[in-house]
């Protein structure tokens, strides 16, 4: 069971969002959107996004430090183990909430109005469930492994993160995962899940950021000339060489 749940799942469902997401843009393109709802109520999605986007940022980054980095490097840095919990805490607590709240905001926006409820798919819901859940148990590791020390402090950068890094290096340790507290199990679990689920919902916008946008040359307008039969423009808005004396 441990060899299935901590080295084969996590490679299946790496497997499926790789190549999920290149035949979902090879074969439903045109498909590759959020299906936006802002057309139907855009007062709660103004409160909604920006909390749930920005706050998913914080915790992305929190992860990738988390997981990515080894702790012999911020050790080399001169950061303790307590001194990066303390920063992680200050930092992954309020992006953690902002992303809740505004899930939140968002599912209850999509539940009470009528049109968005309409378009949302079974595929959208459980996506939302899913998503949820794992941004849940993330949030109650950090407070209960960190703060409320049950059962002593686990330091989840000496199991979780070589265990992460042992996936991607192809030298999978399972029993690093498997001495986890269930906590960190089920989040894991969960979170290769969502991946796996990844490809099949409107989480593939992720992939669509306008980034473009930063450089591209800017578009200028010109004004149309005036031409017989068009119309007289506003007085004040004529071109200076048509103005009357």
């Amino acid at each position: 069971m441990t060899m299935f749940l901590w080295v084969i799942v996590p490679y299946v469902c790496l497997a499926v969002f790789v190549v999920g997401h290149v035949w979902r843009y090879r074969y439903d393109k045109f498909g590759w959107t959020t299906r936006s709802s802002q057309l139907y109520e855009d007062r709660l999605l103004r409160i909604g996004s920006p909390l749930f986007h920005f706050g998913m940022l914080g915790v992305v980054a929190g992860h990738v430090v988390g997981l990515v980095i080894p702790q012999v490097w911020t050790n080399a840095l001169g950061l303790s183990p307590h001194t990066y919990h303390v920063i992680a805490l200050a930092g992954g607590i309020p992006a953690g909430l902002a992303a809740v709240a505004g899930l939140v905001i968002l599912v209850y926006r999509r539940r009470t109005t009528g049109p968005v409820f309409s378009a949302t798919t079974v595929n959208d819901k459980v996506m939302y469930a899913l998503l949820g859940t794992v941004i849940l148990l993330g949030m109650w590791n950090t407070i209960a492994g960190s703060l409320l020390q049950f059962g002593g402090e686990y330091n989840y950068r000496e199991g979780v993160s070589p265990w992460f890094r042992s996936i991607f290096l192809f030298r999978p340790e399972p029993e690093l995962m498997a001495a986890a507290p269930l906590g960190f199990q089920a989040h894991a679990l969960l979170a290769f899940l969502l991946f796996a689920m990844w490809p099949f919902t409107r989480l593939v916008h992720v992939f669509s950021a306008p980034i473009g946008y930063l450089t591209r040359p800017y578009l200028v307008y010109r004004s149309r000339d005036a031409r017989p039969g068009s119309r007289a423009p506003q007085r004040g808005w004529e071109r200076p060489e048509l103005q009357k004396k």
